[in-house]
């Protein structure tokens, strides 16, 4: 009993964790200085919550993926997102949704396709009939998470290049997911 009374209690604590992780800091903290005492390494929060959106693509990856530039950081529900854009070209997305498992997204029969990249098993979804310049990749991230790549080209067409560079992007920011 008391076992099982231990195991609830640090679940609670991660779960609080994990929130307080994910809200904005109200001021900044003060650095702490450094102490050969203190020096131990903190390991880093769990799932999305450690990551930024917007530091998934260095300028190298960002390169690759034919953007050049910065992204800008935004919200979307309560998702947090980064919006790349090639102006009169294609734009980009990457969304981290730390409360939306993969399971969970509705997929409509016919536009999703099941993918695997790297060690993250998704779905890309298109409408290729449609021919709208749209697609997305979708990654599972755990049993709670997911990490959306959505594409849009200027002007709306070419399916299958948006659909390849949405491919590009979920490549190169798996490999930084947990």
């Amino acid at each position: 009993m008391a076992e099982r009374m231990r195991g609830a209690v640090l679940v609670l604590a991660a779960g609080a964790l994990l929130t307080a992780c994910g809200q904005p800091a109200s001021r900044p903290a003060a650095p702490v200085p450094s102490s050969p005492a203190s020096a131990s390494p903190s390991a880093p929060p769990a799932g999305l919550a450690g990551l930024k959106p917007c530091e998934l693509l260095s300028t190298t990856d960002r390169s690759t993926a034919g953007l050049t530039s910065l992204g800008e950081e935004k919200t979307i529900g309560t998702a947090r997102a980064c919006d790349w854009t090639e102006p009169g070209t294609f734009g980009v997305t990457v969304t981290l949704a730390e409360d939306a498992p993969l399971a969970s997204l509705e997929i409509d029969k016919g536009t999703g396709k099941r993918v695997t990249v790297g060690a993250h098993k998704g779905f890309r979804v298109s409408d290729r009939r449609a021919g709208d310049g749209t697609c997305a990749v979708l990654l599972g991230v755990g049993q709670e998470a997911s990490v959306q790549v959505d594409v849009t080209n200027t002007g709306f067409a070419d399916t299958p290049l948006a659909c390849e560079r949405a491919d590009t992007v979920a490549r190169l920011i798996e490999p930084k997911l947990p």
